[in-house]
């Protein structure tokens, strides 16, 4: 099919070399493509090049005749008086539904109409973006970080949305759960110039790592400047790659211990009241409740209803939920800065609290980076009570040494955003809170923020609708579902998901042979005391196909490996990295599910044999 939009040797500059140069582009209708690229390669102007915002330096950009193209900056500003409703509705062409789609999508974002455009904050006015980027039914979606400043729920229905958008899309994204589930093709630009995958998100880094092992070899005799620039990013990729595997190890390991410590899933209080779990803990909380004050002669909304859990030095517990369901609130009670209603929190005396401030108030835009971490005017910074050189401490999180003396009000968005988290966790502190604090990062900043915690030894607070930052970090999770229900679940966002998948499928089950299967597990008093004959059938299998998946990896991480492979076998490149991706999410599936079930068969065992010394 003939593109809806497209560019012909484009190219741009601002004064200096060419961002990039001579592209060729084209999205057609039905498309569904991401693009990606180191932080500052040129994504989001690309996207404005595309838009009609950014004119082009050379070359000429093609719209479908009578095509409509919506576009969602990456920050949105108004300095207008209309309203959300007005401004959303100027996107929909007048008819018979024209109001209700205005309704329903201001709905689904939480939006209230009425606002005027220039009185929102920043999350609200890139809600108000997107919901008139939706609303007309357009031909083409250019999307620039549209998770940003959306919840789960919401999240999820975008996707959805998305899914079934009849149009082409093409988006950039830091969210690489939501790349994952939307995109059907990758676009990497890459040193001012683009490639192209034909397959999702998902198969990216492998395909990427093949490529640039591949061109290290060719190019190693040519310009060392790009060579030098080829080995950082296979190094980058690479490296990423290995953290994961290593990250998701040790993951596996804390999610299994905390699994032990904690009793069936859903119920928020330790079953084993253990002389090592007593020693490690940080917070507890017992039968806590929280409503706000009645206000107009209505009832306070309750967002805590008798909840409980433990929190142990090391812990990295994320917290999820719809906006305004009393996430936050949470968070206030277990650090001690709100009183609960009901119930009590005791927290460890030794506990020093630090928070990431995603506002930035504490960067001062007439200072230079350097003085920011050493208002002393030292060249050292203390990070976590140790002395580090202030430019040393800098490239941590990716600045070049030239930006050390550069001023704050001169760094972009997520230059900010590195700096603040580079201030935040040089503090000395044994429990760090961070809330949304994935956020207008780039995906660069996202990793750095990822390994930096990887690395911390306190406990972790994390609010967060990023799954795939969830996934990566926690080894806990607590929902937060609105209405005052709470629950605790070990593990990430996947484990959690997959649980509730699993739940909603067996209350799909009919009644009667719900019954029947629950009778033949039970005790006399109807308690379960026995895995299943299908689930002891399941633990036994299950490290076997460990083990296969284990070498299946293997093979294809060393096939992958080989330079000579994408030349060899280019067809073969895409069917491996597929099923590389494939067995590794298999393997993660049967490892946690492994887990459960032993911790399963361990509980029910001690409960049995408690039973039997009671009688």
């Amino acid at each position: 099919m003939p593109p809806i939009l497209a560019l012909k040797s484009a190219t741009v500059h601002f004064g200096g070399p060419p961002l990039f140069d001579g592209l060729d582009l084209g999205i057609e209708r039905g498309e569904r493509v991401c693009l990606v690229g180191r932080n500052g390669c040129g994504k989001s102007t690309l996207l404005k090049v595309l838009a009609g915002l950014v004119d082009l330096d050379g070359g000429e950009r093609f719209v479908q005749p009578g095509a409509t193209v919506a576009y969602l900056p990456q920050e949105a500003e108004f300095r207008t008086s209309a309203t959300i409703a007005e401004h959303v509705a100027a996107a929909v062409k007048p008819g018979g539904d024209h109001q209700h789609r205005v309704d329903a999508i201001l709905d689904r974002l939480s939006l209230d109409g009425t606002r005027r455009l220039d009185t929102l904050s920043g999350g609200e006015a890139r809600r108000a973006a997107l919901a008139r980027a939706l609303v007309g039914d357009p031909d083409m979606l250019l999307l620039d970080e549209p998770t940003n400043h959306l919840d789960l729920p919401t999240i999820e229905w975008l996707e959805r949305t998305l899914l079934d958008f009849a149009g082409g899309v093409l988006l950039i994204s830091h969210d690489r759960a939501f790349l994952e589930r939307v995109s059907r093709r990758v676009i990497w630009l890459d040193r001012g110039r683009l490639r192209t995958l034909d397959a999702g998100y998902a198969q990216f880094d492998a395909w990427a790592e093949a490529i640039v092992a591949e061109e290290s070899q060719a190019q190693h005799k040519l310009d060392r400047r790009i060579e030098a620039e080829t080995q950082w990013l296979g190094r980058s990729i690479t490296a990423r790659r290995k953290r994961n595997e290593g990250r998701k190890r040790r993951l596996l390991e804390l999610r299994a211990q905390r699994a032990s410590w904690t009793g069936p899933q859903g119920r928020a209080r330790l079953a084993v009241d253990t002389d090592e779990g007593r020693s490690r803990l940080v917070i507890e909380a017992d039968g806590i409740s929280y409503a706000l004050p009645p206000s107009d002669g209505t009832p306070g909304r309750v967002l805590i209803d008798d909840f409980s859990m433990r929190i142990t030095r090391g812990d990295r517990i994320g917290i999820i939920g719809p906006n305004g369901a009393g996430k936050t609130t949470l968070i206030r009670i277990l650090t001690g800065e709100l009183a609960p209603q009901s119930g009590e929190v005791r927290i460890a005396k030794t506990i020093e609290p630090t928070y990431f401030d995603q506002r930035r108030a504490a960067l001062d835009p007439n200072r230079t980076v350097w003085r920011t971490l050493a208002p002393d005017g030292s060249d050292y910074v203390s990070v976590r009570g140790k002395p580090r050189h202030v430019v040393s401490y800098l490239r941590d999180f990716l600045f070049d040494d030239r930006q050390a003396t550069t001023l704050v009000g001169s760094l972009s968005g997520g230059e900010r955003n590195r700096l603040m988290l580079a201030l935040t966790l040089a503090h000395p502190t044994n429990l760090l809170v961070l809330d949304e604090p994935t956020n207008d990062l780039d995906m660069d900043t996202l990793d750095t923020l990822i390994d930096v915690l990887d690395q911390y030894d306190g406990t972790l607070l994390v609010v967060s609708h990023d799954r795939d930052f969830l996934d990566r970090l926690v080894n806990g999770l607590v929902v937060v579902s609105g209405g005052g229900r709470i629950e605790e679940f070990p593990g990430g966002y996947s484990d959690w998901h997959a649980r509730r998948s699993e739940a909603a499928a067996d209350e799909a089950r009919p009644r009667e042979r719900r019954r029947a299967t629950d009778a033949t597990a039970a005790g006399p008093a109807g308690e379960r005391l026995r895995l299943t004959y299908k689930e002891s059938r399941e633990l036994e299998a299950l490290p076997a196909e460990i083990d296969r998946l284990t070498a299946a990896i293997a093979a294809a991480h060393a096939a992958l490996a080989d330079p000579a492979f994408y030349t060899r076998d280019p067809g073969g490149l895409a069917a491996t990295t597929a099923r590389l991706k494939a067995d590794e999410a298999a393997l993660a599936a049967a490892e946690e599910r492994w887990l459960e079930l032993e911790a399963r068969r361990e509980e029910l065992d001690q409960a049995r044999r408690a039973r039997g010394s009671a009688s």
